[in-house]
């Protein structure tokens, strides 16, 4: 079994290390972005079932935030993550999904609709699954947490005045 997590997580690395946003139009790059996710946790749900689909999402979010493709500087793996939850939990992931647009609509912000999405997913995921799954959602989540702390957090310092790094 540790072959096949082994395998999931360089998959999902690989996955992750594509610079979609480089290849297409940014705003194409983010459905890729999502997308490799989304693939990477499928491949590790094949290998290994569901703690597979973890890791190779965990993988992909590292691959994206240290891409070996685009010199290791990338972004924060947030849509990276959305997309993985698609693999190891379609149906929190799809209701949440729906939150997200929902409040994406009423707010008139994309950014608002995304944090209800993000943070609605593991108290869906809670309601639906086991505790155990949600906690390694949990994992995902902080590694996001250490991503935006290792980068920064553009929009906090364009908002101070800083400029803002080149990674997203």
């Amino acid at each position: 079994m540790l072959i096949e997590y082994a395998a999931g997580a360089v998959i999902g690395y690989l996955l992750g290390s594509v610079p979609f946003s480089a290849l297409v139009a940014k705003a194409h790059g983010v459905v890729g972005d999502g997308l490799k996710g989304t693939v990477a946790g499928l491949a590790g749900l094949q290998l290994a079932g569901t703690w597979g689909a973890y890791v190779a999402v965990g993988a992909a979010m590292l691959g994206h935030a240290f891409p070996l493709f685009a010199h290791f500087r990338g972004g924060k793996a947030v849509m990276t993550f959305v997309g993985g939850g698609f693999a190891f939990a379609p149906v929190a992931a799809a209701i949440a999904l729906g939150a997200c647009v929902l409040a994406a609509l009423a707010a008139r912000s994309f950014a608002v609709g995304a944090r209800v999405g993000v943070f609605s997913f593991p108290l869906i995921q809670l309601v639906l699954g086991p505790a155990l799954r949600v906690a390694a959602t949990g994992v995902l989540m902080t590694l996001i947490g250490l991503l935006f702390l290792v980068k920064g957090d553009r929009s906090a310092r364009a908002s101070s005045g800083s400029a803002a790094t080149p990674t997203s």
